[in-house]
C-alpha cells in the first residue's frame, strides 16, 4: 500500500532559513520581524474567510535556522481539520508566490492536492469536497480576493524585504509537515528571487469619481496651493482645488460661500498603503466643479456645462452607431 501522506494531515508550517556561513545564528530583530509578518498573513487569511485559527510555535532547531508553526482551528470536528488544511495551503502558497503571479490559481491547485492521497476512498473524497463547498458558502470563501488584498501583499513584501537586507540569508524554505514533522510538501525561494516579492512602491492606483458632492467648510480665497476643507461622505477632509476656472470664479467674488454651501464635482483620490498594508488617503484633488449650490439651487459652471455637452454629444454619437448597426442587419 502507498504510504503517501495527504496534505489534509498537515497542520504545521516549517520555515527554514539557510545561511551563507556555518553558524546557526540569526539576528533576533530580523527573525521576529519575519515571524510578525507571517503571523499577520495568517491573521488576514483568517479574517478574510471568517475562520478562527490558533497558531502555536515549537522549539527552534538547527540546520540553518528552522521554526515550526502549528495551525489549529478553534472548532473540534471534521470541519476543523479541513479548515486547518485550507489555511495551511493558503499560507504556504501566498508566501512563495511572487507579486506578479496570481495567488488564486496556485491556491486552487494546492487545495486539489487534498484529494490526491490514494488511501482516501472515493466516498471520503466526495464527503471532503462537500465539506469544503459548505465551508466556502458559510465563510464567503473567495480566493480571488487574496490577489487584491493589500495587507497580504504588504506583509509578504515586508517579510522578503527584511531577508533581502540581511545578506547572511541564502534562501528560505517553507514546508508543510504533519505532527511527526514529516514533510508533505516543500518549496524554496532563493535569495536572487527575493526582489520579486517586494513592492516597488506603496502608492496605489488613483481612483476617479464624478458627480460627487462636497460641503465646503473652509474655501481658499487667495492665490496659492493651499488646502480647502470640506465634508466628504460625512467626514471633514482637506482637499486640493485643481480647477483653475472655479478658483478664478472664487477669487473674482462670483461665488459666495455661506454655511452649507456645496459643490458637485469630479475628483481624484490618491492613496498609499502603510506598513501594515492598510489604505491611507494621501490627497483628494477636485479636478472639475460641475456646479455649486446657492440656497439649494444648482448653478452650473462653464467647465461643468462644457463637460455636460460633451457627454451628451458622445451619447448621441453612440445612439447613431447603434441605429446604423440595426439598419444593416
Amino acid at each position: 500500500m502507498d504510504n503517501k501522506i495527504s496534505i489534509i494531515d498537515g497542520n504545521k508550517v516549517e520555515v527554514h532559513y539557510w545561511f551563507s556561513d556555518n553558524t546557526h545564528l540569526m539576528d533576533a530583530y530580523i527573525q521576529n520581524r519575519c515571524e510578525y509578518e507571517l503571523l499577520g498573513i495568517i491573521k488576514e487569511i483568517s479574517n478574510t474567510f471568517k475562520i478562527e485559527i490558533i497558531v502555536e510555535t515549537e522549539p527552534l532547531d538547527n540546520g540553518g535556522l528552522r521554526r515550526w508553526f502549528r495551525l489549529a482551528s478553534k472548532e473540534e470536528n471534521n470541519k476543523a481539520t479541513i479548515t486547518t488544511a485550507l489555511i495551511t495551503a493558503l499560507l504556504t502558497t501566498i508566501i512563495i508566490t511572487p507579486l506578479s503571479t496570481s495567488i488564486s490559481k496556485l491556491t486552487e491547485k494546492a487545495i486539489e492536492k487534498i484529494f490526491e492521497d490514494l488511501e482516501i476512498k472515493d466516498l471520503e473524497k466526495e464527503k471532503l469536497k462537500l465539506e469544503i463547498e459548505k465551508l466556502k458558502q458559510e465563510t464567503g470563501y473567495n480566493i480571488q480576493s487574496l490577489d487584491r488584498n493589500n495587507v497580504v501583499k504588504k506583509k509578504k513584501s515586508n517579510f522578503y524585504y527584511s531577508l533581502e537586507k540581511y545578506h547572511k540569508i541564502d534562501k528560505v524554505t517553507f514546508s508543510v509537515t504533519d505532527n511527526n514533522k514529516t514533510t508533505i510538501e516543500e518549496k524554496t525561494v532563493l535569495r536572487k528571487s527575493f526582489k520579486e516579492f517586494i513592492l516597488v512602491s506603496d502608492e496605489l492606483e488613483p481612483e476617479d469619481y464624478d458627480d460627487v458632492v462636497i460641503e465646503i467648510i473652509s474655501p481658499v480665497l487667495k492665490k496659492g496651493n493651499y488646502k480647502w476643507m470640506g465634508i466628504y461622505k460625512g467626514d471633514p477632509v482637506p482637499f486640493s482645488m485643481k480647477s483653475k476656472e472655479f478658483k478664478e470664479l472664487v477669487q473674482q467674488g462670483q461665488v459666495q460661500f455661506k454655511n452649507g454651501t456645496s459643490i458637485n464635482c469630479s475628483l481624484t483620490i490618491k492613496k498609499k498603503i502603510d506598513n501594515e498594508g492598510l489604505e491611507k488617503i494621501t490627497n483628494i484633488e477636485v479636478n472639475r466643479v460641475n456646479h455649486y449650490f446657492e440656497n439649494d439651487k444648482p448653478i452650473e459652471t462653464p467647465e461643468g456645462r462644457t463637460h455636460r455637452k460633451k457627454n451628451e454629444a458622445d451619447k448621441q454619437q453612440l445612439k447613431l452607431f447603434a441605429n446604423n448597426d440595426d439598419t444593416t442587419k
